[in-house]
C-alpha cells in the first residue's frame, strides 16, 4: 500500500515555499482564517483576516523572534515575541514556529508509528479530488493530545488540503482547509517576511 504520508512528507522536504489560504475551527473558538506564507528553512507569516483582522506574524528562524504588527505589516506599534508566548499562541497550543505543513506531517508520521493507516478511497474537497486518509493512534497512546488525524491528500501536488484532529475520547479537537495553496512562489509574488 502507498503510503500517501511518507509521499507528502517527500513534496514538502522538496518545496522552496508555499503560500495557503487557512481556514480554522475547533469547538469552543472563535473560527480563524489566515493568508499563511512558510519559506525554507523556518520562516512564517500569517495575515489574519479573522479574528484580529489585519494582524500580522512574522517568525524567522534567524532570530528565533516572533514580528508582531497588530495593525498590519510594517505598521507601528510592532511587538518582538517569543514563538511561546500565550499571546499569539492558539486556542489549540500551536506555536507560529511549529505551524508549517512540514510540522503538522511529523506529527502525522510520529502517530503512524504508533497506530494504524486506513487510506477511505478518493473525495472531493471543495474543487479538488483528494485521497482520504486515516491514522488512528493504538489504544493508550496520544501524541500532542491527538490521538486520530483524518487527512485529505490533493491528488494533482499530493500535499493536505484539509485535517481533521481528534483527542482520545474521539473528540473533535480542529478542523483546518488549506485554500488556494500556491507551491514554490516566485520571489517576487512571495509576501515578504521582513
Amino acid at each position: 500500500m502507498r503510503d500517501l504520508v511518507a509521499d507528502a512528507q517527500a513534496r514538502f522536504d522538496a518545496l522552496a515555499n508555499y503560500q495557503v489560504r487557512l481556514k480554522s475551527t475547533s469547538a469552543g473558538a472563535e473560527p480563524v482564517e489566515v493568508l499563511y506564507a512558510y519559506r525554507k528553512p523556518g520562516f512564517v507569516r500569517m495575515d489574519f483576516i479573522r479574528p484580529h483582522a489585519g494582524a500580522t506574524l512574522v517568525y524567522s528562524p534567524a532570530s528565533g523572534k516572533v514580528m508582531l504588527w497588530p495593525f498590519g505589516f510594517d505598521t507601528f506599534p510592532r511587538l518582538m515575541l517569543s514563538p511561546d508566548s500565550r499571546m499569539i499562541r492558539s486556542p489549540q497550543g500551536h506555536r507560529v514556529d511549529q505551524s508549517d505543513m512540514g510540522a503538522l506531517l511529523v506529527d502525522v508520521r510520529e502517530l503512524q508509528q504508533h497506530g494504524d493507516t486506513q487510506v477511505a478511497g478518493a473525495e472531493t474537497v471543495g474543487t479538488r479530488q483528494a485521497s482520504h486518509v486515516i491514522v488512528t493512534c493504538r489504544p493508550g497512546r496520544v501524541m500532542a493530545r491527538v490521538s486520530r488525524y483524518e487527512l485529505w491528500f490533493d491528488a494533482s501536488h499530493g500535499l493536505p488540503i484539509k485535517v481533521v484532529s481528534e483527542g482520545a475520547s474521539c473528540e473533535p479537537i480542529e478542523t483546518v482547509l488549506l485554500e488556494d495553496l500556491h507551491i514554490d512562489v516566485p520571489a517576487s509574488q512571495l509576501r515578504p517576511f521582513a
